[in-house]
């Protein structure tokens, strides 16, 4: 699971460019790579500081230290969207030793329908509608193994969850209109299909599967920034880390819904505090911030809020990618 995160890092950070060339949609902020690449690293570093640690042999638990932190420091909607997917994933997998066919099947399948729930107006032809293909195709693999625990059939039904994910990602551009015209396919779902390639190459000891990405259409290095020629969008990104009990927290997202859009909470954590509150994590798309912050204000004290422009200078995204080392 370690060398899983590790190489899923390296992989957004070689690849952040081009996933930003074809970010469009939701908005044409050209960053979903650097979002995707900045909360995977949270999530690898969070387990690579825990080297003098006793050795982790729960999966389930180790993926959930990791989930945690991605979540801490998500990145826009993809990474909110992969941290609350590598939580989810974990919970299935508590109190086990290592992954099996069956195990991969129940972690993904929570996993996607954690993901889809987290957002108020979830979108199919996203990451979303790649992440439910990978498991619905594990889980059909996994299905005919009659309960084989065995390497090969994990390694059956890992094959089977990225093949699902490809063809869910090319199946993007008929999905949703903005794609069909730009004629190209959703970044958040390639930067997904790249991570679970990564799961699996990890867990079989093989290559990346660079075939994968042969033909999707504007993944080309020699393809156009497509976001560069899309309007700018205005208003801000808005995201904070707060404690709400559940009334409050339904609140918040209702009251956020009429004001802003791709509304994501999600919780942080299973546990609530000794009054009863538990912490989110919010990401919500507004015209303006000072309504949104007055609003989160006045149910909880935020924390780790961060506030940026969905319409950045188109280099900016590119070099905070670089700084961390990675650079296509």
């Amino acid at each position: 699971m370690k060398r899983w995160l590790g190489k899923a890092e390296t992989t957004l950070g070689n690849h952040s460019d081009r996933l930003n060339a074809i970010n469009i949609f939701p908005v044409a902020d050209g960053d979903t790579g650097t979002n995707l690449y900045l909360t995977v690293r949270a999530a690898a570093r969070s387990l690579a500081a825990d080297g003098d640690q006793p050795a982790q042999t729960d999966v389930g638990a180790l993926l959930a230290t990791a989930g945690q932190a991605a979540l801490e420091e998500a990145r826009g909607n993809s990474g909110t969207l992969f941290s609350v997917f590598l939580c989810a994933a974990a919970e299935p997998l508590a109190g086990h030793t290592r992954l099996t066919s069956t195990l991969l099947a129940a972690a993904l399948n929570r996993a996607q329908i954690r993901a889809w729930s987290a957002l108020s107006d979830p979108v199919p032809g996203t990451m979303l509608s790649v992440m439910e293909a990978a498991a619905r195709a594990a889980a059909a693999v996994d299905a005919g193994q009659n309960g084989d625990d065995s390497n090969h059939a994990l390694g059956l039904a890992l094959d089977a969850a990225v093949e699902g994910a490809l063809a869910a990602v090319i199946q993007t551009e008929d999905q949703l209109d903005a794609l069909t015209s730009a004629h190209v396919v959703d970044a958040g779902g390639v930067g997904m299909l790249l991570i679970l390639d990564c799961l699996r190459s990890a867990v079989l000891g093989e290559e990346l599967q660079s075939e994968l990405l042969d033909g999707l259409h504007g993944y080309d290095v020699a393809d156009p920034h497509i976001h560069a020629d899309m309007p700018d969008d205005d208003g801000v990104e808005v995201m904070c880390t707060i404690s709400l009990s559940p009334l409050n927290a339904a609140t918040l997202r209702q009251r956020l819904d009429e004001i802003g859009e791709s509304v994501i909470m999600s919780q942080v954590g299973s546990g609530a505090d000794d009054h009863g509150n538990y912490r989110w994590r919010v990401h919500v798309h507004v015209p303006d911030a000072g309504p949104v912050v007055a609003i989160i204000r006045s149910l909880g004290e935020p924390a780790q809020m961060s506030i940026s422009e969905l319409a950045q200078p188109r280099n900016a995204d590119v070099d905070a990618v670089n700084s961390g080392g990675h650079e296509r």
